[in-house]
């Protein structure tokens, strides 16, 4: 029975909306004991020093189910948040990792998009990042959280902090309108839909990007596929060269972002995980985001991914380009070689 269980709760809804497993690489520890866990934690901060190891060896092995109730043993016993502990015992690169992994991915998430538009300029290549690679499940699931964490709407918050076309697409991915997948395959609408985006961008002076933002945001992922394959016997140049040549700057990033999510999220993420680590001082931030938002969800596949495009493992990629206890928490994130 407890076999089952498992294997139902490692069913997800994949990008496009069909039902697809999950493919975590942390997934709930057995002979879980809280109370221990707990213990353990707040003799390895008491530690002189502080016993890094034995953090990162409990929090990086349990879900986020799990880590919760270690957080509530723990306050229980110690009498005091074990946030506020975790703060206080760990810096830099490290806390922010064992911070992330307290939340649940959609909290993560949720306030992830809140620091990316707080104070002076926006993190647009985070906002385009969380925004154009979630698919409607998550979406919606992060825009409840953020209401309850923020007492603020998302949308309202994207709005206000972005302008012009780029505001329009984001807030329509964010309405989350886009069509379940369906079994019927509507060539006619395939076929009207390439043309519209043909005639709406390479075929005229300009751009009608409103028509390309409301296929983009509302068609379903396996519709959208195929009319990415028909639009070709329209155009000379492909979708993806299209964006290019028709638009620039944060909406071309976002569009990009949503065509190759479209056609492999997993893919996505290890290209980003990549640029991130071989990038002139390896942008941690962006890989810690990766890592903690996946770890639960789809990390094993994005490493599958990665190996296949980079020639080399995520597992190897990471030993090379980041270093300390900041890396052993990550590759026990990453949980193996490939």
């Amino acid at each position: 029975m407890a076999l089952v269980s498992e294997f139902l709760g490692q069913l997800t809804l994949s990008y496009g909306g069909e039902v697809e497993l999950k493919h975590p690489t942390v997934v709930p520890a057995r002979d879980f004991d809280p109370a221990r866990d707990a213990a353990r934690i707040d003799t390895a901060i008491k530690t002189k020093g502080v016993d890094e190891q034995t953090i990162i060896d409990i929090l990086t092995r349990r879900s986020y189910e799990q880590r919760r109730e270690i957080a509530f043993e723990y306050e229980r016993f110690a009498k005091k948040d074990l946030v506020s502990a975790l703060k206080g015992a760990l810096s830099g690169s490290l806390e922010a990792l064992m911070l992330g992994l307290m939340k649940s991915t959609a909290q993560y998430d949720a306030s992830e998009l809140k620091a990316s538009m707080k104070g002076l300029g926006t993190g647009e290549e985070t906002l385009i990042e969380l925004v154009c690679s979630r698919n409607n499940e998550e979406l919606v699931e992060i825009k409840r959280v953020y209401r309850d964490l923020f007492k603020k709407d998302m949308d309202k918050d994207v709005a206000g902090d972005t302008s012009g076309n780029f505001a329009k697409l984001l807030l329509a991915l964010v309405q989350t309108r886009r069509d379940e997948p369906s079994n019927v395959v509507d060539y006619v609408k395939i076929d009207e839909d390439a043309r519209a985006l043909y005639e709406a961008g390479v075929k005229r002076k300009g751009t009608d990007v409103a028509t390309w933002i409301t296929i983009m945001s509302q068609r379903s992922v396996p519709h959208l596929q195929k009319v990415f394959e028909r639009y070709k016997s329209y155009s000379p140049y492909d979708i993806k060269e299209s964006i290019r040549k028709e638009v620039k700057g944060d909406l071309e990033k976002s569009f990009l972002t949503l065509v190759e999510c479209f056609e492999n999220r997993q893919l996505y993420f290890a290209n980003r995980l990549n640029e991130a680590m071989k990038s002139k001082g390896a942008q941690e931030k962006v890989v810690t985001r990766i890592i903690i938002s996946r770890c639960e969800v789809d990390l094993m596949k994005i490493r599958t991914e990665f190996k296949k495009q980079h020639k080399r493992s995520l597992y190897q990629t990471i030993a090379e380009h980041t270093k300390g206890d900041y890396q052993k928490a990550l590759l026990s994130l990453c949980g193996g070689d490939d």
